[in-house]
């Protein structure tokens, strides 16, 4: 009876290895950079969340977003540079007079909770903070209006009876990054414009490259004037990959990449599912869920709302377009259950995270500024696989299974020798949920459950 029962465990335990599937992560073939995970709490939000919640909501909220240990562990936040009217909207709200008239800058000190909004993420360790404009004061566009699109006058084909706004442009993006520069909160990366292939009646300035490639040298020239060379320039924010790819294609060929370092999209119009031809890093700015009511569910159909759709997006834009940056639209908001735009929502006493939160959690907790992709080889059936090496050391193994059943894998490491191995599992009913991981011979085993994430962090001996 002893023999009869070992053996059918011996039996069980082949079959448990035959169906195992084999990765091997190559740590010393390294890919793209990455910079890091974020939100944005742009136009008030970040306000709303400092002044509708308070005491123990408004740190678990922050918490959400930042915290590596209960939350997403994001590293980016993303805030505006205002072009209003108003004096909490705009540092120069009124026209000087002309483009070369002494402007007269004044900063509010919040910045509709902008201000409050970057202090709090730098509590939580965050170093990269992208400001963008939206549009230029109205004033210096040909449209004469913040909103509804409009030109910045003097790129090409652009002239305004007013004069040409370009240098004017620049002295204003370059005092809103010494205002918050002089209140310790270092941005890092400047970009000057929003949607520039999208028409609309909020803050918007239109542009192509030949427009954007009139003004790139200009506020390069002035923010190196200025000692602020150590900040990065962007472009363009377009809706989407496809458009993006057709500006970038523009400025490389007007010679822009001398002076920007990151080339910036959206994924409204299109996602980001192949590299875009150029040598500076990308990011994907701005990312949502604009046609659901508020969801927090993982997975149930596939839809727009759900963790695992942009599970699939994220793993999709790291793996197949290069990225170094994924940014969500919204962080946390309150009482705007009409919409999923957001990660963490509350009714002003709870909040209740997202799937699409821990979507984000999966890789940023554990993938960490500065950390390289590596390659991988082997395959798992309906799961796409990411890794990276983190600065300190340590690998992080991303597997994403979006098949219906659970897939068993064995992952082996080259020029990588683990001592330890930590993994965490989303799926429908756990997030980033702690489980066993055996590791032995150099090779790590584990489960990702159907219609879910396994993230698996291997540390090297000391």
């Amino acid at each position: 009876m002893v023999s009869l029962i070992t053996l059918a465990a011996l039996v069980a335990g082949i079959r448990q290895t035959l169906a195992q599937s084999a990765v091997t992560v190559k740590v010393a073939s390294t890919l793209q950079q990455i910079d890091g995970f974020g939100v944005s709490q742009a136009f008030g939000r970040a306000a709303e969340f400092r002044d509708m919640l308070s005491g123990a909501p408004q740190q678990q909220g922050l918490d959400y977003l930042f915290n590596t240990t209960t939350g997403a562990g994001l590293t980016i936040i993303r805030n505006r540079i205002g072009s209003g009217t108003t004096n909490s909207d705009s540092i120069l709200p009124k026209s000087p007079g002309g483009p070369t008239a002494a402007a007269n800058y004044s900063f509010d000190d919040d910045d509709r909770g902008q201000v409050w909004f970057s202090q709090h993420a730098m509590k939580y360790g965050v170093k990269t903070i992208y400001a963008d404009a939206w549009s230029a004061p109205g004033f210096m566009k040909t449209n004469n209006n913040e909103n509804n699109g409009g030109y910045l006058c003097g790129t090409p084909g652009h002239s305004c009876t007013s004069g040409d706004w370009r240098q004017a442009y620049a002295d204003f993006l370059v005092q809103y990054v010494k205002y918050y520069n002089e209140r310790g909160i270092p941005i890092t990366q400047l970009g000057f414009l929003n949607e520039p292939d999208y028409v609309t009646s909020y803050s918007s300035m239109q542009s192509g490259a030949n427009e954007a490639a009139s003004f790139i040298p200009i506020l390069y020239d002035t923010l190196e004037a200025s000692g602020l060379s150590n900040v990065s320039l962007t472009c363009c924010d377009a809706m989407g990959w496809n458009s993006q790819r057709s500006i970038t294609q523009g400025l490389v060929s007007a010679g822009m990449e001398r002076y920007l370092k990151y080339i910036t999209s959206h994924m409204y119009s299109s996602d980001p599912n192949s590299a875009i031809p150029t040598k500076l890093k990308t990011w994907q700015t701005e990312a949502a869920d604009l046609q659901s009511r508020w969801c927090a569910t993982w997975y149930s159909s596939g839809g727009q709302c759900e963790g695992m759709t942009w599970a699939n997006k994220i793993h999709n834009g790291l793996a197949n377009a290069n990225l170094s940056a994924y940014i969500y639209w919204q962080g946390v908001e309150v009482n705007q259950f009409q919409a999923s735009s957001y990660l963490v929502a509350s009714d002003g006493e709870t909040l209740t995270p997202s799937g699409r939160l821990w979507a984000f959690a999966m890789w940023s907790r554990f993938v960490r500024p500065g950390a390289y992709r590596v390659s991988t080889s082997g395959s798992v059936s309906g799961t796409g696989i990411t890794a990276f090496k983190n600065t300190d050391g340590s690998v992080i193994v991303v597997l994403l299974n979006s098949g219906g059943s659970q897939q068993n894998v064995k992952v082996s490491f080259e020029e990588f020798t683990p001592a330890a191995a930590e993994a965490f599992v989303t799926d429908n009913t756990r997030s980033v949920a702690s489980i066993t991981a055996p590791l032995a011979d150099g090779a790590v085993t584990a489960s990702v459950p159907s219609r879910g994430m396994l993230t698996v962090k291997l540390t090297a001996a000391a």
